[in-house]
């Protein structure tokens, strides 16, 4: 199986090289394209280029690793891109993100780079899996690669464009309680706030602990009980009515149907009424 290995800690993280180490390991056909800075809380993006730019790329090492590396000056999104497109020779099937160094769960993994390079493998035809771990001393690289190696071979036989969430514990191996589907939940282990710009303009945002409680059947809740969680995520979906319709229908909004001041937008919040690409 062809994979790129990304990441957004960037391409000299721990995290990225022992997940690299494991997967050429396994046999698989890998390839890595990482930022060559931090890039975290990058998300989707590829960064500002034009048509007649140039993007950096170098050759790199990683330890214990002999799959080519390079290290890209962009997010991981871009590397995610460039690579589908042929960058770094044949195209891979699956793109592997992280290790991520501390969890990312909850619906603020629309910011996640690590999530976002999975999308964006999901948004060019490939599948995706992000992995993070918690917080601890020591880092549990081990732990993460491992139950990465388990979960990858579940997203080989997956439908197309899957892509997959994986939290991982800070524990070893033997003491991680099991590995649970689960719901995003709210938030994440810490939530951002805003402190109120100074006269200067300078804007503080930091991060606190969440003490609320949250429904036990969500990554965050589940990872602090210290099992692993796994959610399929999708990145681009469109909101229609739940019933569509094969003919134009004044009443609502439809694909192809004229616009009309009656139509109300439908309720992007209830999942009855979103469509993959596949699906519209």
């Amino acid at each position: 199986m062809r994979i790129l290995a990304t990441n957004d800690d960037g391409i000299e993280a721990e995290g990225l090289h022992v997940l690299a180490r494991r997967v050429a390991a396994a046999g698989h056909d890998l390839v890595i394209a990482a930022p060559a800075t931090d890039a975290s809380g990058s998300g989707a993006a590829i960064g500002g280029f034009h048509t007649d730019s140039r993007i950096d790329v170098r050759r790199v090492g990683v330890p214990g690793c002999d799959a080519p590396a390079w290290a890209v000056a962009g997010p991981p999104g871009l590397c995610t891109l460039a690579a589908r497109l042929g960058a770094f020779g044949t195209p891979p099937e699956i793109v592997v993100s992280g290790i991520n160094a501390g969890l990312n769960t909850g619906r603020a993994i629309l910011h996640s780079g690590t999530v976002g390079a999975a999308l964006t493998a999901q948004n060019f035809g490939a599948k995706g899996l992000a992995v993070s771990v918690a917080a601890g001393t020591p880092w549990r690289w081990d732990t993460a690669a491992t139950m990465a190696l388990e979960v990858l071979d579940l997203l080989i036989d997956a439908p197309p464009r899957s892509v997959l969430n994986l939290n991982v514990p800070a524990l070893p191996r033997d003491q991680v309680k099991g590995l649970r589907w689960a719901r995003l939940a709210a938030f994440g282990a810490v939530r951002a706030a805003i402190v109120p710009a100074e006269a200067d303009g300078q804007l503080q945002i930091e991060l606190r602990a969440v003490n609320e409680p949250l429904p036990p059947d969500t990554d965050t809740a589940l990872t602090e009980a210290g099992f692993a969680t796994l959610t399929t995520i999708v990145g681009i979906a469109e909101a229609w009515p739940a019933e569509l319709a094969a003919h134009e229908v004044a009443e609502r909004p439809v694909p192809g149907a004229p616009f009309d001041p009656v139509h109300a937008v439908p309720d992007a919040g209830d999942s009855r009424n979103l469509h993959s690409r596949e699906q519209t």
